[in-house]
């Protein structure tokens, strides 16, 4: 059986100083981030990292600043490179490629888009969408046409003679986002991609990526800082604390069991009944009549839906067969915020 895997990052670590080595066992008999720079003089980024990422899916990073996100997504692409770990690709070490290999893997395999768009201010949009392909090889004419379909799909056709300066920050991430998708790479890594946007555009930005990998499937590598976003649009979600995983699962998993009082802090003010589906709420029990919900539903949409069935119970389906059901005190359960004294919810538990 072919492992559904597409990256595999082990026991990575990263520590920036004159000697990491030097302190590297330190490191991993758990020396903590404020006692390794201060007794030591070392910076910590990367604490045995260690997350498997689906093939096909949005796989989202995120945390605080200085959390270490930006720094491991710079690991997959070895713009950086670690201490100890690593990080394997369809199999491969990247982490032992070759410099030809990397090359061919930074060329074909993975493409990566900016927070600062990261566009040459000399070309044009065209340009830039071709950019990619012409680092690959492909000649100019043949670059333009095929990087013209991604133009178009990113909602930019009748710009492409502009440059950048004559656009706004939201489509010149688009321009970058068309770069990226041109090369047909297998990966995409986003470095906190939409955060210089204004949040009307970055939701734009987030439909515009979820639209397209509707289509394309690829395998997603996005950092934020923020966690709405990562629950819109992440398949998975990794959350780092100081350079460590503290707790990785689906967005259902983290709204109804947060790891600690950090991951807890950080869904405090969400609004659960637009995140939380019926599936992660439901009975097994499966009624013999009743309305009928899917369990990919949010729970905003089934709440109305069973305030129409009069308050009774849904029928739960999953590909038109019934799997459960769901009640209204579930629900409401399930959206209701943490109590302050500390006491979690029980949907919690």
């Amino acid at each position: 059986m072919v492992s559904d895997i597409k990256v595999s990052i082990k026991n990575l670590y990263k520590i920036f100083g004159p000697n990491p080595a030097s302190v590297l066992d330190k490191a991993k008999a758990g020396v903590s981030k404020a006692d390794l720079l201060e007794q030591h003089g070392h910076v910590l980024g990367l604490k045995d990292v260690n997350i498997d990422i689906q093939a096909r899916g949005i796989q989202v990073i995120m945390g605080l600043s200085g959390s270490g996100k930006s720094t491991l997504i710079r690991h997959i692409n070895r713009l950086i490179e670690p201490t100890a770990g690593e990080i394997v690709i369809d199999g491969q070490d990247v982490l032992a490629m070759s410099d030809d290999e990397l090359l061919n893997f930074r060329r074909f395999k993975a493409s990566m888009v900016f927070q600062k768009f990261a566009l040459l201010p000399h070309r044009t949009v065209a340009d830039n969408a071709a950019y990619g392909l012409m680092i690959q090889g492909v000649e100019k004419k043949e670059a333009l046409e095929r990087s013209q379909r991604w133009v178009e799909r990113v909602g930019l056709a009748g710009f492409e003679n502009h440059y950048p300066a004559q656009l706004s920050g939201g489509m010149q991430q688009r321009v970058g986002l068309a770069r990226a998708l041109a090369t047909d790479a297998e990966i995409l890594l986003m470095d906190e991609a939409f955060s210089a946007l204004d949040p009307l555009i970055r939701t734009d930005m987030q439909d515009v990526l979820l639209d397209l990998q509707s289509e394309l499937h690829k395998t997603i590598i996005f950092i934020t800082h923020d966690l709405d976003e990562a629950l819109r649009i992440g398949d998975d979600i990794a959350i780092l604390r100081d350079g460590a995983v503290i707790q990785q699962g689906s967005p259902q998993e983290i709204v109804l069991n947060p790891a600690d009082d950090y991951v807890a802090d950080f869904i405090q003010d969400i609004n659960r009944a637009r995140v939380l589906e019926v599936r992660s709420v439901m009975d097994s029990k499966k009624p013999r009549s009743g309305a009928k919900v899917e369990s990919n539903t949010i729970i905003e949409d089934a709440l109305q839906a069973i305030k129409d069935n009069e308050g009774k119970p849904l029928i739960v389906t999953e590909d038109g067969k019934a799997v459960g059901s769901v009640t209204i005190e579930a629900m409401i359960d399930a959206i209701a915020r943490p109590e302050k004294d500390g006491e979690r919810n029980p949907a919690y538990r």
